[in-house]
């Protein structure tokens, strides 16, 4: 783990054995450790933390893994910025139809690095892109819009969770195999192929943290926009510069050093059986007041991501592979190593630690 320490107020003495604790436990587990970017230290919606402004210890840092710049396996389709072999108005997404009805939303809304909450990171470059979605067409290639990819490098329309488990990933966090995916963004008619998502993964707002439980191996979670329903809240889907308090409901004009983010968040109350459900949404909702209803009584990590792209500037026509800018949404495929999930669980949010710092760069 990069930069423990506990969260809320305990003493000196305290602060630095649960540290030392969770750091060696995190380093026993095979934790990849990130460097701090002191851009990072100023959490979305609330005053910036000044102690993540601290230097990390260098002694603890490992060299982030070389395959984050690897080139994505040409055999897993095109670069997204290649042209489309199709229309890029492809069939609506089946998980945009769903009602979505029930989900509900987040109590806040979480961006960036939260640096009062616990939490844990891994950090996934853009892998491919292709017209699969594994989880509304399992087994139909080549009928979804076109998505772009991270994390598993193959990830494609037959996935499962064990063919993810064996495939490599571009997660700094080596053990994370899961597959991240979104509607490809488009400028004026081009596809923008993104830089990498950001997975912020901590308890639900007010959720206990010591009440939280690992993802089952195999959990399918889609968040954000449903197909002819309401714009999403901001709470759960927006449109960010960088690291910045704001979440708008359209990408605003970002400044030169701040690129555009998408941030989506995903529930975090599982039913407790079910890896998936018909619409996709139901067998997982959002917790209220800091609880999970008896229906979806099993409180899991709350996974936000965050999607980076080199958008910035004025003059731009942006929408989505899935249809307007408002249809903006993100599928979670887990994948990760079960042992090595239980233990960034019980390392970093049962003892309110936070784990790890991303970078910001682009």
């Amino acid at each position: 783990m990069t930069g423990g320490r506990r969260v809320r107020g305990r003493t000196a003495a305290a602060l630095v054995a649960v540290t030392l604790a969770a750091c060696a436990q995190g380093a026993e587990a095979g934790h990849n450790h990130t460097a701090i970017d002191e851009s990072l230290s100023a959490p979305i919606g609330a005053p910036p933390d000044a102690s993540l402004d601290a230097p990390p210890d260098a002694s603890i840092g490992a060299p982030p893994d070389a395959s984050i710049g690897a080139p994505p396996d040409a055999s897993l389709g095109a670069p997204l910025g290649a042209p489309p072999d199709a229309p890029l108005g492809a069939p609506p997404d089946a998980s945009l139809v769903a009602s979505g009805a029930g989900v509900g939303e987040p109590d806040v809304a979480f961006g960036g690095p939260q640096g009062n909450i616990p939490q844990f990171i891994a950090e996934c470059a853009f892998s491919h892109s292709n017209r699969d979605d594994p989880i509304v067409f399992p087994g139909q290639p080549g009928v979804a819009h076109l998505h772009a990819f991270f994390g598993a490098v193959q990830a494609d329309a037959v996935s499962t969770a064990a063919s993810l488990l064996a495939s490599d990933t571009l997660c700094d966090q080596q053990l994370d195999h899961s597959s991240y995916w979104a509607p490809a963004l488009i400028d004026h008619g081009e596809v923008i192929q993104p830089d990498k998502v950001t997975a912020y993964y901590r308890p639900g707002p007010g959720v206990e943290p010591t009440t939280v439980m690992p993802y089952p191996l195999g959990l399918k979670m889609i968040a954000g926009a449903v197909h002819d329903g309401p714009r999403p809240s901001t709470n759960v889907a927006s449109w960010t510069c960088g690291v910045s308090p704001r979440n708008d409901p359209t990408p605003p004009d970002c400044p030169p050093d701040k690129g555009l983010r998408m941030i989506v968040t995903f529930p975090d109350c599982w039913d407790g059986t079910n890896l998936d459900s018909p619409d996709h949404r139901s067998h997982v909702i959002y917790s209220a007041g800091g609880n999970c209803p008896s229906t979806h009584s099993v409180a899991v990590p709350q996974l936000t991501t965050t999607l980076a792209y080199p958008i910035t500037g004025t003059g731009h026509e942006l929408s989505l592979s899935s249809g307007g800018i408002d249809t903006l949404h993100v599928d979670f495929f887990n994948a990760w190593d079960v042992n090595k999930l239980r233990t960034e669980v019980e390392s970093c949010l049962h003892r309110e630690v936070v784990c790890g710092v991303t970078s910001t760069k682009t």
